[in-house]
């Protein structure tokens, strides 16, 4: 028989009980009187102190559509989460949720997402459009108020409506106070401690701001100094492997670090971030490759299963918190059938993303693209081509791209600067291809103003809200 908990209702109901039995005793002793009572006994002879409920219907099926507010058009793919079932829609935007747990959570990359407390069956589900674009702040940029500032007044300004911040960045150094508590033991606060990071985000948020949380997962010079069992190792040394910026890398192939990066996630998702955005989701590129050494052989057959293995658990585990989940690429991955020897291949990645983030730069395409040898010449065509090679390759998924742009001067080439031509291209060639916007990459966070369209005039419609309008669907 089930406890119930002692509550204010409980306990003069007992006193009341047991006055009444005394007082039946006593009168049957002083009359002789044959007094009789009873107990309601279900399972056990331990009385109930409060009378049984009935028990909770169990929650009757939602059956809905998922559509576009302004075109009415179905969205395909959209995801409905129910705590932690995830539920597809289908290629007319319908779904049923078999036994849902509220809140259910429904969203779609290229859209703003929907929470629903409560939900009648059947209903429309209205999505508005959300197009992204957006500036980088680095881990040390986002502690600067001056760098912060001066990216703060561009959102304020221009079309630009994102940020990108560093959560956990190319070192591994997380820029406020986190409660991970590995990422405590391993020292991962680094040099800086931003204490009004939870107001600046909340303001951020209350001003429309959509935030992104980058996380370096791979790459991580903290953790794998901290568990070196589970780092690349250096078979010349035994110590753990350096890449070319002699930074220590952890083992793509260990479940611990994949959970490591999970449990950093799942607190900027706390946070409110809007976006998780995975970078560095792949195996090392530069320094003495040869002398790497994984938990495992490290093969295309190996390589591909870990990097689409962890972003499945990464997106399993962050759904419940409505989160988008998104991976940066390689920008030759768009071209390049195999894997690249990284572990990034589109069609194996895709199902489990709901933006791609290739960079894109045309700088980092040293070895030029199909018919055009020097990239940074023609950088519409660049990213042009990049972005629609990786959404025809990524067609039977649900995942959007939205690609990081270059404005940096460029490295490999002529080190000719990038400014507002540049940035201009690549945006529009962004645009021309499909992509739902794009972000800025500057290492010193000093972006293009002059690139920027002006911000246009507020729009009008109101804010979102659930709409369970009853549809007529079968």
């Amino acid at each position: 028989m089930e406890d119930f908990p002692e509550s204010p209702v409980g306990r003069p109901r007992l006193f009341a009980v047991g006055g009444l039995a005394f007082l039946a005793l006593a009168l049957s002793l002083l009359t002789g009187a044959r007094v009789a009572t009873s107990r309601v006994l279900p399972d056990s002879d331990r009385p109930y102190l409060f009378a049984p409920t009935e028990p909770r219907a169990a929650p009757k099926p939602i059956e809905g559509q998922v559509v576009d507010a302004d075109t009415r058009i179905p969205i395909a793919g959209a995801s409905i989460h129910s705590r932690s079932e995830e539920v597809r829609a289908d290629a007319d935007g319908r779904f049923t949720v078999a036994k849902p747990q509220y809140p259910l959570i429904v969203k779609a990359p290229g859209y703003g997402r929907l929470t629903l407390e409560t939900a009648i069956s059947p209903l429309t589900v209205s999505l508005h459009p959300k197009v992204v674009k957006a500036a980088y702040l680095t881990y040390y940029g986002v502690a600067d108020k001056g760098i912060r500032g001066r990216v703060l007044e561009l959102l304020n300004h221009t079309e630009l409506n994102g940020v990108v911040i560093d959560v956990k960045g190319d070192r591994g150094w997380i820029p406020y106070r986190t409660e991970v508590p590995l990422a405590r033991e391993a020292g991962a606060r680094g040099p800086v401690n931003i204490k009004e990071f939870d107001q600046m985000l909340a303001d951020l948020k209350a001003r429309g701001v959509y935030t992104i949380a980058r996380i370096v997962v791979f790459k991580d010079n903290v953790l794998a100094h901290h568990k070196p069992e589970w780092a690349v190792i250096d078979t010349r040394t035994g110590e753990p492997w350096l890449d070319n910026e002699r930074l220590a890398w952890v083992d793509p192939f260990r479940e611990e670090v994949w959970d490591y990066a999970i449990a950093v996630a799942k607190e900027a998702a706390q946070k409110g971030f809007d976006e998780i955005q995975f970078d560095y989701v792949r195996f090392p590129t530069d320094g003495k490759l040869g002398a790497a050494r994984y938990s495992k052989p490290n093969t295309r057959e190996t390589r591909l299963p870990a990097i689409a293995g962890f972003l499945a658990k990464a997106r399993k585990e962050l759904a419940p918190m409505g989160v988008f989940v998104a991976a940066d690429l390689f920008g030759y991955t768009a071209f390049n059938e195999n894997d690249t020897d990284i572990g990034q291949r589109i069609e194996e990645l895709a199902p489990h993303l709901d933006y791609f983030s290739p960079m894109v730069y045309p700088s980092g395409y040293h070895l030029g693209i199909p018919g055009t040898r020097n990239p940074v010449e023609n950088p519409y065509k660049v990213v042009f081509e990049s972005v629609r090679l990786i959404r025809k390759r990524s067609a039977h998924a649900a995942v959007k791209v939205r690609p990081w742009i270059q404005d940096f001067r460029d490295y490999a080439f002529d080190r000719r600067p990038f400014g507002v031509k540049e940035v201009q291209a690549q945006a529009k060639a962004a645009a021309d291809a499909g992509a739902l916007g794009w972000m800025l990459w500057n290492p010193r966070n000093v972006y293009t103003a002059e690139a920027l369209r002006p911000k246009s005039a507020p729009n009008a419609r109101p804010k979102p809200t659930a709409n369970e309008e009853p549809s007529d669907f079968p």
